[in-house]
């Protein structure tokens, strides 16, 4: 499910884009708003933004550039794929500074918007697979991606987490029975404290657990459950 945001102030436009979005082969959630501040203010992350450079229906006065400018600058879970509707080529260049993803004129070619929406949506489920590979954690004001397969097993200490990496040990606030859910798969609750990564299991009896780094880990466990859920991983 891909969720689309079309902004723009002239209404047959936001119904024109979302007839050429229903066209495509792909499943799409799409929201319509007719200036930058109900935008803004609605609060919501969408996968893809079709946004109107020269939108005028603003109480500040915010065309979608600077709108475009203001969203690059929130710290969001994910930034939107943009796409600029513009009626003039001459903007263009500046669609650059946003990181924007591509522009269409406003009088759109249907072959066009579908090549275009072709490869937006394309990115959009790659970045999505990829983040399936990676934990994303919270670090202060911000946050970072660590690959699945740098994480030998977690550990739960003292109301926080702590990260048995490759390169060493990341601690951070996070609670180990949502990450259970979240890395449900690839990762394997052996312990009310310790959730391993089935990756760098290289041997087991009833009572504990070997890490590739040489840790051996408290099978809490019954060996057959996590002898079968180790199978299958490995299937």
């Amino acid at each position: 499910m891909i969720r689309i945001a079309i902004c723009d102030d002239e209404k047959n436009i936001r119904v024109y884009l979302r007839t050429l979005v229903r066209k495509q082969d792909s499943e799409s959630e799409i929201t319509e708003y007719a200036s930058a501040d109900e935008y803004l203010s609605g609060g919501m992350e969408y996968d893809l933004l079709f946004l109107y450079i020269e939108m005028k229906d603003s109480a500040f006065g915010m065309d979608g550039m600077s709108m475009a400018k203001q969203i690059r600058g929130m710290e969001l879970a994910r930034q939107p794929v943009i796409i600029f509707v513009t009626a003039y080529e001459k903007y263009v260049y500046d669609a650059f500074d946003v990181d924007a993803f591509q522009y269409l004129l406003k009088s759109i070619n249907e072959q066009k918007f579908a090549e275009v929406f072709s490869r937006a949506a394309g990115r959009i489920l790659s970045e999505a697979e990829q983040k399936k590979k990676t934990l994303i954690i919270q670090c202060g004001s911000g946050s970072r991606a660590i690959p699945l397969d740098s994480i030998y097993y977690l550990e739960s200490r003292n109301h926080k987490v702590v990260l048995y990496l490759k390169e060493g040990e990341l601690e951070y606030y996070a609670k180990i029975g949502d990450l259970e859910k979240e890395l449900t798969g690839q990762f394997y609750r052996i312990h009310r404290g310790y959730l391993v990564n089935f990756t760098y299991v290289e041997g087991y009896d009833k009572t504990e657990v070997i890490i590739a780094n040489g840790d051996r880990l408290p099978l809490s466990k019954k060996i057959d459950d996590f002898a079968a859920a180790y199978l299958q991983f490995m299937q």
